[in-house]
């Protein structure tokens, strides 16, 4: 078993499985009126009419992997002078404590986020969203663009190449690479590069970005 990241499932769903997409749509429904409640504007699903090009190579990974690009978000953020280092053999990076820390503060949408499930939706918020009823899976609701950004913040401490915010084919098969070696930083890559893309995809088709 492992997390699953995927932009234009609603299409997906229509097409292929019609309970699968009523499903979505209730989900949709619910995660509307807690926007509403906080005095931001509804998602609304874009008409993806082409294939979506992702150029991430691993959409799917181990639930743990997450936890390793957090750990360095998170030490990035705190430390500005902190340069990565890899995780101790053993160790669990979701046990590092200024990870922990930055976590309860809830400011950032690639760390207070379900590990499993729940949605970031192209809708531009700062504040994570809490449900504290239920209505959403994983318990927050995140905006795609916050992810973006998050993403562009850290991409220098991971020696990755971005032109005003924007990752070049080139360094896209780069990065891959990297996330397919087993060494060094290939989870934090893998990671990166899939939130990456998804996030890209579901800002420029107005289609939210589903944890499954």
């Amino acid at each position: 078993m492992g997390l699953s990241i995927e932009v234009g499932m609603y299409k997906d769903l229509m097409e292929n499985d019609s309970e699968g997409a009523k499903w979505l749509e209730d989900n949709f429904t619910r995660l509307n009126t807690v926007l509403e409640e906080n005095g931001i504007e509804a998602h609304v699903e874009g008409d993806i009419t082409t294939p979506l090009h992702n150029r991430a190579a691993c959409s799917s990974f181990p639930y743990s992997f997450i936890h390793y690009l957090r750990r360095l978000y998170a030490n990035v953020v705190a430390q500005p002078g902190w340069q990565p280092s890899l995780m101790p053999a053993g160790e669990d990076p979701a046990d590092d404590p200024v990870l922990q820390d930055e976590v309860v503060m809830f400011e950032s949408h690639l760390l207070c986020h379900s590990d499993s499930e729940g949605f970031y939706v192209p809708v531009r918020f700062d504040q994570v969203l809490f449900d504290e009823h239920n209505r959403i899976p994983g318990g927050f609701l995140c905006s795609s663009h916050k992810l973006y950004n998050e993403l562009v913040y850290i991409a220098p401490k991971m020696g990755i190449e971005l032109t005003e915010g924007m990752l070049s084919d080139a360094e896209a098969q780069r990065i891959n690479g990297v996330a397919e070696s087993d060494e060094g930083f290939y989870r934090e890559y893998c990671v990166w590069i899939a939130l990456f893309e998804a996030a890209r995809l579901s800002i420029q088709h107005r289609s939210a970005i589903c944890f499954c």
